[in-house]
């Protein structure tokens, strides 16, 4: 594999190393770009420059980018219908009455409460990370915002629950990917391989057990503790100097006057977006799926085969229709004035699409330098059978974290973690767990990823912020999985 050394790694980590510095995440991603494209015009700086241009116009020509990115503005218009149609206030006035029959028993615990329906939201959202990130966030900011808990808590609590449930219940594109890597590998039965693994699977589980003892304990580290302190002490719901990812449009919103706040406006739409994902997956996986014995099988390889990007885009478009037939029907919107919400919803979330084509960009400038490759075969001759999941997994954390992806680090690390495996007579199992929980790993801590992104952009809280105060939970997770990788590894081997 062709690549350019150590200056394969320069694009990531100077967007990382800006990203954290400055906090200015626009430029940070566009200068990573512009320095992997001078690279590979061997230090030209014109031709790297037009070259960035280029790159940047390429994203689109992926088909799956470019419904990625719709999908991201569209979800503004979504959320901004469900929150004029009275649905959200609707659904947190119902909680807020639960709350109170809660508050009245013990007033202490109705901070615990609701952070343990968030924290319970993100879990069985498992279907798609960016649903399960957006539903939390608009779901319970308001709430968290009333009970003075910081919108960065918030993000963490999302964050936290939506890629690591997505991985540890299958059902969904995740695991559907992950069948398909293991059966290019040559694994002969790669859905109970796959469940096999789970077992092992230890960062995911480790992940979401830290933000339960937190929210039981109400016990906070590093930066997080002092954005908790800010909200009770002062009511400020962003550090001085922070920007929110989310347009003011989309944060102060107020029903239309006249209409009955109720839940069942906001229930709908989400539940016809959740309900969507599976549905397009298996429709447009079905044709190349190869036959299976049973349905179940035949469902698996259908979702495997199926297109994610489309699915996402697909569901949220559904969920948009019924929402105007939801609203038009009774009177509460007119066709004009849903059009207009549409488009001011639009607008509202285009800094989100914007970083997402850079987020892409960057993506395909660390595949033209063949990023993780370099990583990959620098540390292959490492490896030995007991210390092949740890080293696995650190690998894999790396990549994830070095290129905000933890789909392409499975994608890198299947194909060289497997056959590793097989020829070190390592524990199979154990080393596909690995590069799960790395990748999941690396993705959850890395700045320039788009889950990291749209749980700042869903909870409405400072990007930079957000990677700050979840940094040391995710730090403590993962290194307790390293260390249950080094101990198994070497008691099995």
């Amino acid at each position: 594999m062709e690549h350019h050394g150590i200056l394969s790694l320069l694009p990531p980590v100077i967007a990382i190393v800006l990203a954290i510095w400055t906090r200015q995440v626009y430029l940070s991603l566009l200068t990573g770009v512009w320095l992997g494209w001078v690279v590979l015009a061997d230090g030209n700086l014109l031709t790297g420059t037009f070259d960035t241009v280029q790159g940047l116009v390429d994203v689109f020509k992926d088909p799956g980018n470019t419904r990625t990115i719709m999908f991201c503005a569209l979800v503004g218009a979504l959320i901004l219908f469900v929150q004029k149609s009275g649905g959200v206030e609707g659904y947190i006035l119902r909680v807020n009455k639960w709350l109170g029959a809660l508050a009245k028993q013990d007033p202490r615990r109705e901070r615990m409460w609701v952070q343990l329906m968030a924290w319970f939201t993100g879990m069985i959202v498992f279907v798609e990370t960016s649903i399960s990130l957006l539903t939390v966030g608009t779901l319970y900011r308001p709430l968290f915002d009333r009970l003075g808990i910081s919108r960065e808590r918030l993000a963490y609590v999302a964050d936290s629950t939506a890629a690591p449930t997505s991985i540890i219940i299958p059902f969904n594109g995740w695991g559907a990917f992950i069948m398909g890597l293991l059966a290019a590998n040559e694994i002969a039965h790669p859905f109970s391989a796959m469940f096999g693994a789970m077992s092992y699977n230890f960062y995911p589980f480790i992940a979401i057990t830290l933000v339960l003892i937190t929210i039981l304990t109400g016990k906070d580290i590093g930066l997080m503790r002092k954005a908790e302190k800010r909200v009770k002490e002062t009511g400020a719901l962003h550090f001085e100097g922070s920007e929110p990812m989310m347009a003011d449009e989309l944060l102060q919103v107020e029903v239309k006057e006249g209409v009955k706040p109720r839940a069942f406006n906001m229930v709908i739409p989400i539940a016809v977006m959740v309900v969507m994902m599976p549905v397009v997956l298996a429709y447009t996986g079905w044709g190349s799926a190869p036959e299976a014995q049973g349905f179940l099988e035949k469902l698996m390889a259908a979702i495997g085969n199926g297109s994610g990007s489309t699915a996402v885009l697909m569901a949220v478009l559904t969920s948009l229709m019924v929402s105007m037939m939801l609203y038009w029907t009774p009177g509460i919107f007119t066709l004009p004035a849903m059009i207009d919400i549409t488009l001011k919803g639009i607008s509202g979330l285009m800094p989100l699409a914007l970083l997402m084509l850079l987020a892409f960009a960057i993506s395909g400038v660390c595949n033209a330098l063949h990023t993780g490759g370099y990583v990959a075969e620098m540390t292959r001759s490492w490896l030995s059978p007991g210390l092949a999941p740890f080293l696995v997994f650190l690998v894999s954390c790396f990549i994830a974290f070095a290129t905000g992806t933890s789909w392409g680090t499975f994608a890198i690390m299947m194909g060289i973690a497997i056959p590793m495996a097989r020829e070190l007579d390592a524990n199979m199992l154990m080393v596909i767990a690995a590069v799960m929980s790395g990748g999941v790993f690396g993705d959850h801590c890395s700045p320039i990823s788009d889950t990291t992104i749209l749980a700042s952009m869903a909870s409405a809280t400072d990007h930079i912020d957000h990677v700050r105060t979840q940094m040391p939970y995710a730090l403590l997770a993962g290194g307790l999985t390293a260390l249950g990788y080094l101990g198994f590894g070497l008691l099995g081997s």
